[in-house]
């Protein structure tokens, strides 16, 4: 297939939504949503191509949920969300099918659900469904690790007064690259916290978007990233306020440092006609180490209704401040020690809203790996 331009679309509302990959021409890094992306290091990726391959599997799942095989049209006939970019179409079509994991009706379980997905340097098509019973609390933590070129489709069912915290972690081995798409539907009355943590491979590119299925929902959406030389981490929000009386909150931060790290933050945010009553707030926060690396970062909110409880947000990018790190050598702190005390105040907020036990104590070890390791322009830290 060949590269064709489409035509840029009005709203984020005109977006394409389709399961056919023909229906997603090949991107040429004219269309708004992938101008920031690499495209020239995306290899396979984006090529009409199945292979097979499967990521390894390892989970820890508590006392009732449980993990099966869907066919594509069992997937979709549970109202998975249609894919909305190439990557994701593709990782449908060729994943050979869906995995469902499901969290009963009033299940309250005792710890979290973790998978831990592994590469093993191959093309990995992969879908996963998450679905979460009426009134039932969990937490599910999907780790990525080893090196794969990944195009994922994760679907996300949260069915009403149900409460969810989902947590994603890249910590893909240096050359990786992994295309996702996290699609999150919140039922009248829910939660959902998606956490979105990206520390590994040479490129990464998250597409988030969620949308409710009823009145009185709640999403909040955490992204904490850190870039070095070479890295190109990009997070794409999309909440899709179309029903009255729902809350949304996207809190992301990001650091870069090394000759060509990249980071790109994406916030759209669309309140429809018919949502009255919305409440919404998105916040990006960028700190550059170091000379050589980029950070972009664009909120957009776009409103069909002046029926509204709130709707803003912020957006920043600033060096490392000399003053604070001046401040602390005056006392006698050493530069490497009071260079990581910045670093960890500037993650501290959303550190501490990752409820999940031990997650945050080894996320913050890593970030301070990541300040101590000398970096290379190969995708990653060595």
């Amino acid at each position: 297939m060949t590269a064709t331009t489409m035509a840029p679309h009005r709203s984020r509302a005109e977006r394409t939504s389709s399961f056919d990959v023909a229906d997603f021409p090949l991107p040429t890094g004219r269309e708004e949503e992938w101008r920031f992306t690499v495209l020239d290091r995306l290899g396979d990726l984006l090529e009409d191509t199945a292979t097979g391959a499967h990521l390894d599997w390892q989970q820890d799942l508590p006392e009732g949920v449980t993990l099966t095989a869907l066919s594509s049209a069992e997937a979709v006939a549970l109202g998975v969300p249609a894919p909305q970019d190439r990557a994701a179409a593709l990782a449908a079509a060729h994943s050979g099918g869906a995995v469902l994991l499901d969290i009963p009706r009033e299940a309250a379980l005792d710890r979290p659900v973790t998978i831990r997905l592994t590469g093993d340097g191959r093309l990995v098509h992969g879908h996963m469904v998450i679905r979460v019973g009426a009134f039932a609390e969990a937490t599910v933590v999907v780790e990525h690790d080893g090196r794969a070129d990944y195009d994922e489709l994760l679907s996300v069912l949260v069915a009403e007064h149900a409460r969810l915290t989902l947590v994603s972690v890249q910590e893909w081995d240096a050359g990786a690259r992994h295309l996702g798409q996290h699609d999150v539907v919140v039922g009248r009355d829910a939660e959902v916290r998606h956490v979105a943590v990206s520390l590994g491979g040479a490129v990464v590119r998250l597409n988030v978007n969620a949308r409710y299925s009823g009145p009185g929902g709640s999403f909040d959406a955490l992204g904490l990233y850190f870039a070095d030389a070479g890295q190109h981490l990009e997070h794409r929000l999309f909440v899709d306020h179309a029903v009255p009386n729902c809350r949304s909150n996207v809190v992301y931060k990001g650091a870069l440092q090394g000759d060509g790290a990249h980071t790109v933050w994406i916030g759209d945010v669309l309140i429809r006609a018919g949502a009255e009553g919305t409440d919404t707030y998105e916040l990006n926060r960028n700190l550059v180490l170091t000379e050589g690396a980029r950070a972009d970062s664009v909120p957009n909110l776009e409103i069909e209704t002046g029926q509204i409880v709130g709707a803003g947000h912020a957006s920043a990018t600033g060096r490392f401040d000399d003053e604070q790190l001046f401040y602390l050598q005056a006392r006698g702190i050493p530069e490497d020690e009071a260079r990581r005390m910045v670093v960890r105040a500037f993650f501290t907020e959303l550190l501490q809203r990752i409820s999940v036990p031990g997650l945050a104590e080894r996320l913050q070890t890593a970030i301070e790996a990541e300040l101590a390791t000398p970096t290379d322009t190969d995708g990653g830290a060595r």
